[in-house]
């Protein structure tokens, strides 16, 4: 039986300042006086805690990897990682969202507390050793997505967050079902456990126990595969971006992606990976890899013709998981190389999600005030670097990075992603990944086309001033991408995977 220990919140620390934050924002609109209150302040709050949340994730990954809560948890450096990670992206989405906010005449408090609660979920996410703690975090992750999805409450919001609450229901469900059969043939729902009684290696008859592990494995993969957007459990994506505020479509972008591979990789690996149990990587890794090449072709192939931005940038982020896949695929196929894939897995997401935080950011600008079907549309970007040099160079640099163009963040992510492939010899993927990238700099480029090189239309409205808040969100963010495309070798430091299980 195991026993509380205070030292077992340390790892959970940037989460519950997460939730604290998202308290004080929801409860603090009962103490807000007057017909219009000033709510300006709430975005910087949010963001406050957010950066609070980033450095507790930053200072945790100096410990060593040990088991919380009985083994239900795990805190180690890979954890931290992605908490800095949904904690950066939140601090970006917290900022970006001010202005969209004014405009639109929708400043509460529980818009960034709902943000700063699926962010602690996703934090749960990371650091989770058992199936059910997994659940309970993915749903505490999905509950406030669908009421962002859904926060202005137009049809278009409406539709994004139906769609969304359907399919993520049915995910949820599917992964459930996966770990009941785990449970079935381990009685235990830790990773741990059911390695331990999954059965014999590949070529030796499987016991019974072994064949239902096999099947929970493919379910929960389903699963988690709906919440990274892999194809073909892609189909959600497009619509919930184009249907969702651009702030609330840039934190799905980024962080959510950043904690859905984070459970991904850690249940892959500690239950169903080489040397754990009879699901060995000779199974997965292979399916790994063509659900990786899938999504890389897929989601490159369907952003070219896309005229909406947002829903062009949510193809793409279906084609990053693809890239992002095929690190994962690469730490299941070899022993020796999993260090250096994992570290890919982490630089990759780092480098995604600042990049993509910051292209919503700027797409949350041009439609501010704007209604109706085509606020994001390529013509609005005609000429932006015109009407605001700032946002037109931004966009650019966000581009580029996306692209995988030098010296951006994108293009070093990539480097470690397609190196640890060749390490783990993978090549034909690697390659598969350099194709599709090339194919995929054709609407990234076309973004900046329009950007720089086409006239603004001759009734597009004045762009309004950048708040500051956004203006600070647009600055960390080229910050971000800099130092990750210039000086790799910081952010690669803190992301040296440590053991995903506990000695």
């Amino acid at each position: 039986m195991s026993t509380f220990n205070s030292a077992d919140l340390l790892p959970l620390l940037p989460a519950l300042l997460l939730v604290a934050g998202g308290s004080v924002l929801a409860l603090g609109e009962v103490f807000l006086a007057g017909d219009k209150p000033e709510r300006g302040h709430q975005a910087w709050l949010a963001a406050a805690f957010s950066l609070a949340s980033l450095v507790a994730a930053l200072w945790g990954g100096a410990s060593a990897p040990h088991a919380i809560f009985g083994g239900a948890a795990v805190g180690n450096g890979f954890g931290s990682f992605i908490a800095a990670v949904v904690a950066g992206a939140t601090l970006l989405a917290s900022l970006s969202s001010a202005g969209w906010l004014k405009d639109a005449g929708a400043e509460r408090g529980e818009f960034h507390a709902l943000a700063l609660f699926a962010a602690a979920g996703m934090d749960v996410l990371a650091v989770a050793n058992d199936l059910l703690v997994l659940f309970i975090a993915l749903e505490a992750m999905s509950l406030p997505l669908y009421a962002l999805a859904a926060y202005r409450r137009r049809r278009r919001n409406v539709e994004a967050a139906l769609k969304y609450f359907v399919l993520g229901s049915f995910s949820s469900a599917i992964f459930l079902m996966g770990a009941a059969l785990c449970f079935g043939a381990s009685g235990s729902t830790r990773l741990a456990d059911i390695a331990a009684v999954a059965g014999p290696a590949v070529g030796v008859a499987p016991s019974a126990a072994a064949l239902l592990v096999l099947a929970g494995a493919a379910l929960v993969l389903v699963g988690l595969a709906f919440k990274v957007a892999a194809v073909p459990f892609h189909m959600w994506a497009p619509d919930v971006y184009a249907g969702s505020p651009a702030p609330v479509a840039g934190f799905m972008a980024g962080a959510v992606k950043a904690a859905g591979f984070a459970a991904l990789v850690r249940v892959l690996i500690v239950a169903f990976g080489a040397p754990f149990g009879a699901v060995k990587a000779e199974l997965w890794a292979p399916i790994l890899g063509g659900l990786a090449f899938l999504t890389m072709l897929g989601g490159n192939l369907l952003a070219i013709p896309q005229r909406s931005v947002k829903r062009m940038l949510a193809y793409s982020s279906i084609s990053h998981a693809g890239y992002v896949l095929v690190a994962v695929a690469a730490a299941g196929s070899s022993l020796s190389a999993r260090g250096a894939a994992l570290s890919a897995v982490l630089v990759y997401l780092a480098a995604y999600a600042v990049s993509v935080a910051g292209a919503f950011a700027v797409v949350a600008v041009v439609e501010r005030g704007a209604e109706g079907d085509g606020v994001d549309d390529l013509s609005r970007f005609a000429g932006l670097a015109r009407r605001s040099p700032f946002l037109g160079a931004a966009m650019a640099v966000f581009m580029l990075s996306l692209g995988g163009i030098p010296p951006t963040a994108g293009f070093v992510a990539k480097l470690y992603v397609f190196r640890s492939a060749v390490d783990a010899g993978l090549v034909p993927l690697a390659v598969a990944g350099i194709l599709t990238s090339v194919a995929g700099a054709y609407y990234y480029l076309r973004v900046i086309v329009y950007v720089f090189m086409q006239p603004p239309e001759t009734d597009a409205a004045p762009l309004a001033g950048t708040p500051a808040a956004v203006g600070l969100a647009l600055a960390l963010a080229l910050a971000g991408v800099a130092v990750m495309g210039l000086a790799p070798d910081l952010v690669a430091a803190y992301a040296v995977a440590s053991p995903l299980v506990a000695p």
